[in-house]
């Protein structure tokens, strides 16, 4: 099956697994896929995540999501950058969410990181999804 978005596709299965109270979503693996979730890992956003290989070919990403006080640890997620309208932002108009309380997960030159860590670093890139 092939998608015209993967990362929407993430992030609408892991919104849609936390609006449901499932403990376990499970994502076909990619290595932008692999990337975003250790961001999400990262700043707490998730438990964990790891890889089921289905056969020699093909895997799963099995994302562990994460509660606290029986609410989801993610409020919002959503898309930025979509296949009809990439946003690109360099490093000194990188977007803020919620004035530093979200984060935007950019993918960069130096590989996928969040908004401030761009910034520290003084790259640009393309803008994937907000979370807070």
């Amino acid at each position: 099956m092939s998608l015209s978005h993967p990362i929407g596709d993430m992030v609408a299965r892991i919104r849609n697994g936390q609006n449901a109270g499932k403990e376990t979503i499970v994502v076909p693996n990619s290595k932008l896929r692999q990337a975003v979730l250790a961001v999400l890992k990262e700043e707490g956003f998730i438990t964990d995540y790891r890889i089921d290989q289905i056969d020699e070919h093909r895997s799963n990403l099995v994302v562990v999501l994460k509660y606290v006080g029986g609410n989801g640890a993610i409020q919002e997620i959503s898309v930025v950058s979509k296949p009809g309208r990439r946003v690109y932002s360099g490093s000194a108009k990188m977007p803020k969410v919620l004035n530093g309380l979200g984060i935007a997960i950019v993918s960069t030159p130096n590989g996928v990181m969040t908004d401030h860590k761009a910034r520290l670093m003084n790259v640009g890139g393309e803008v994937l999804c907000k979370v807070i």
